[in-house]
């Protein structure tokens, strides 16, 4: 057998590719290598078609790969392409990053019935299969990249003609599904339903006799005989719902089940169903399920949801529609969920880290240990409207403001609206693959007229919850509308996809809304290089502070932001204090397609000083075709100091988050289940107008966030010129304006730079840079070095001595 050289496909049988003739024309080239691979491939036909009697060679020739051989795969934008062993089999194209590694470890596989084969140039193709799995793949010469090219187009064919075959191989066995079977199923199911028909009407009838001898009972007349009377006919009623609780269990035998699921996940289901139908299945399997209690009913569909998930490629998944801004999640169903709660917590790892690996949008993969938890909702259908008042009116929940002769200043509704400016796209993006966004030079035409620092202060725009917060007299209840202002900070970014201006190292932004909303909030960027920010707010009863920095990477089809520092809130009547992280941001169709937005991850918030041991694990659901579940859902638990569960938070992020507090326990330790009381809205998402698409989906907040203001400090966001300009509709001077105001940041760390090594080399310490507002101080109770506010910046003002604030614009 000939050795192939690296970068050269091998055949199945040995057969080796022809070599390019040295005097042809590039097109004859293509044309032979065609033909090579078309013989290559006939061949193997051919051997498969003699076979001896004994049926060897069939099997050897079903075993034996239509193609394999070294090709180079393109990984990442640091190792760019490697070498790898490519093996094409069965319609499935499989690489290895060497022939030993066949035997148990496969690097990645792509299905070819539904891929898309193309040619970039005489050695490189790309195997795409529409989205989710794309191979570059260079070949040593354009002989063996047409070798190659060949063989998959033909591998391609011969997969979509064998699943073609599939399909009409189980639409003729749903045809033909076997009567006993289904005759069993029906028969089983049958039985189960006369049983529990027998025993609603028993449970009917005692219930009807039970209440009557408990109204007899409140006369006080003769109340031995009363209460006895009581007692028996409560022990027939407890008799009843025993047999009840028995027969409701459902125990049809396994084998009936899967095979009731294969039916279902087959393509040919509406024929089944149709049938089933037809005999009036349907109908009873909804009054049974309506007799289950919701326990029972919420893990059938978490299977049949898993079950979906989980169907293979090459089936006909079934799709459901995403859920429109505004949903609700009130429904008894939805109210029921379950929850991993990981065991050990990121209080400990917070210590110890400020990376990225400790992000608690990450925190599942962090943790090797969870408890699987169960919240059962009671029904809803009796709850009381006023447990549905949301907190999202200031005026009902928020005291008047003391100083009533203060004039309210009368602000702007909308900001001008966004032009219309076109731009090559792909022109810039190209050439920032795989670099830190904070470090593109990004144009306008991607951002909107507000810097990273107003971003950060429309977290209080709900800041009502926190005002409710304040209120709460339990420390557990309190931290369920802390984590309802949480979520709330990410209500906007469902529709908001221009990106933030990157704010100059020592710029500032202040609001000031005690008249109003009743806090005012000062933000300020002490980093550059990793660009950082620090925030301070304090409002009615509640102040918060934290220190905001993130990764953000473009991964060719979407943006990723993880953010990295923590936000903490502090109720100073009461000493609790409450910190957490945010999750991940994703951004989704940068190329081609609509923007779209995710939040997904896990978020802890623990509490600390007199709130020490009290803690919220708040999962965000990733964005999902194939789910059941409530699109952009929210689902988490309160806990106290003993682990006990007392909350229950549930919602979405993009509409209203409701809570609830814990009834009652039951079930074991390691799988409790909780029974709540009846959910109250903590917080409703203010919709923003119906024509804000066109000034940048702004809400009412955002839109005042940028007006002009007097007496502000000369470093203010307010000031800087290209987010004027933008705003103003002048995006060509505004990219001129942000060019200008970049280079003199540059310049400005190249003093710097020189300074420093100045000073280096003549032995004397260089100060670092240091914040104006801002210090730098040791985190009490940790080694970890964080902005503090000084609190100089509203005296400053008052005097109006910017003398401090230095020129960046």
């Amino acid at each position: 057998m000939s050795e192939v050289m690296p970068g050269t496909a091998k055949p199945a049988g040995g057969t080796t590719p022809i070599a390019p003739s040295a005097t042809g024309p590039a097109g004859l080239v293509s044309g032979v290598a065609a033909v090579a691979a078309a013989a290559v491939v006939a061949s193997s036909a051919a051997t498969a078609n003699s076979t001896n009697p004994n049926g060897s060679a069939a099997a050897a020739s079903q075993t034996e790969p239509d193609m394999k051989g070294w090709l180079l795969k393109w990984t990442n934008y640091l190792k760019g392409y490697q070498k790898r062993w490519f093996v094409l089999s069965k319609g499935v194209l499989s690489y290895y990053r060497n022939q030993a590694e066949m035997a148990h470890t496969c690097r990645g596989t792509i299905s070819l019935h539904g891929a898309l084969i193309h040619t970039v140039d005489s050695c490189t193709f790309v195997i795409s299969n529409g989205g989710t799995q794309t191979f570059h793949i260079k070949a040593a010469n354009e002989v063996e990249r047409q070798s190659w090219v060949t063989a998959l187009e033909l591998a391609k064919a011969k997969a979509i003609r064998a699943m073609e075959s599939d399909e009409e191989e189980e639409d003729t066995a749903a045809n033909t599904i076997p009567s006993e079977e289904l005759n069993l199923v029906v028969r089983e199911l049958t039985v189960r339903l006369e049983n529990l028909k027998t025993c609603y009407d028993l449970i009917t009838k005692h219930g009807t006799a039970l209440q009557r001898a408990l109204s007899e009972l409140e006369t006080g007349d003769d109340l031995v005989n009363k209460t006895k009377i009581v007692s028996e006919r409560a022990t027939l009623f407890r008799i009843s719902s025993n047999a009840m609780i028995n027969v409701k269990h459902f125990p049809v035998p396994s084998r009936y089940v899967l095979f009731g699921v294969a039916l279902i996940h087959r393509t040919s289901s509406i024929k089944v169903l149709q049938r089933f139908s037809e005999m009036g299945f349907e109908i009873k399997l909804n009054k049974m399920f309506l007799s289950n209690n919701v326990k029972e009913t919420h893990k059938l569909n978490l299977f049949f949801t898993d079950a979906a998930t989980s169907a293979s490629d090459d089936e006909d998944n079934e799709f459901y529609d995403a859920q429109e801004e505004g949903g609700s999640v009130a429904s008894q169903e939805e109210s029921s969920f379950i929850l991993n709660i990981p065991v050990t917590t990121h209080h400990i790892h917070r210590r110890n880290s400020n990376d990225a690996t400790g992000s608690s949008s990450e925190g599942e993969e962090g943790n090797s240990e969870t408890q699987q938890v169960l919240v059962v909702a009671e029904d809803l259908g009796n709850m009381d409207v006023t447990d549905r008042i949301s907190v999202n009116s200031s005026q009902a929940l928020t005291p008047t403001l003391s100083n009533q002769n203060r004039v309210v200043r009368k602000r702007r509704t909308r900001v001008p609206e966004k032009p219309n400016y076109p731009l090559n796209l792909w022109s810039i993006i190209k050439n920032c693959i795989g670099k830190d966004l904070s470090k593109i030079p990004m144009p306008v035409n991607f951002n909107e007229p507000l810097s990273m620092l107003q971003r950060l202060t429309e977290d209080f725009e709900y800041s009502e919850i926190l005002d409710r917060a304040a209120q709460a007299k339990d420390t557990c209840e309190q931290l369920a509308y802390v984590t309802a202002f949480t979520v709330s900070s990410y209500s906007t970014t469902s529709n908001r996809t221009g990106k933030p201006f990157n704010p100059l190292l020592g710029e500032t932004y202040e609001c000031d809304r005690t008249d109003d909303l009743g806090w005012r909030c000062i933000n300020e960027q002490v980093s550059h290089h990793p660009p950082m920010a620090a925030q301070y707010c304090e409002g009615r009863g509640w102040r918060c502070w934290q220190e905001f920095s993130m990764t953000s990477k473009f991964r060719g089809k979407y943006i990723q932001i993880v953010p990295l520092g923590y936000a903490h809130v502090e109720f100073p009547a009461t000493g609790n204090k409450y910190t957490w992280r945010k999750v991940t941001t994703t951004v989704h169709n940068i190329i081609v397609g609509k923007l779209w937005v995710d939040n997904h991850g896990d978020m802890e918030i623990f509490g600390e000083n007199n709130a020490k041991g009290v803690k919220c694990h708040l999962k965000y659901l990733p964005y999902s075709y194939f789910t059941r579940d409530t699109q952009r859902r929210v689902k988490g638990v309160v806990m106290d100091s003993m682990n006990q569960v007392k909350w229950v938070i549930n919602g979405t992020w993009d509409s209203k988050i409701e809570i609830a507090p814990v009834t009652s326990t039951s079930g074991s330790t390691e799988n409790p289940v909780y029974k709540t009381g009846n959910y109250k809205t903590a917080w409703t998402r203010r919709m923003p107008p119906p024509d804000s698409d066109k000034y940048y989906n702004f809400t009412l907040l955002a839109c005042q966030l940028n007006e002009p203001e007097p007496n502000v400090a000369p470093t203010d966001s307010r000031l800087r010129p290209d987010q004027r300009l933008m705003e103003d509709g002048k995006w060509n001077e505004s990219n001129q304006e942000k060019l200008r105001l970049e280079e003199n940041q540059r310049a400005r760390r190249r003093q710097r730079e020189a300074e420093a090594e100045q000073a280096a080399t003549e032995g004397r310490p260089y100060p670092p840079y240091e914040p104006i507002w801002f210090s730098k101080e040791k985190e009490e109770g940790t080694d970890n070095l964080v902005h503090v506010f000084k609190g100089s910046y509203w005296d400053a003002k008052a005097k109006q001595d910017w003398s401090k604030s230095p020129n960046i614009f």
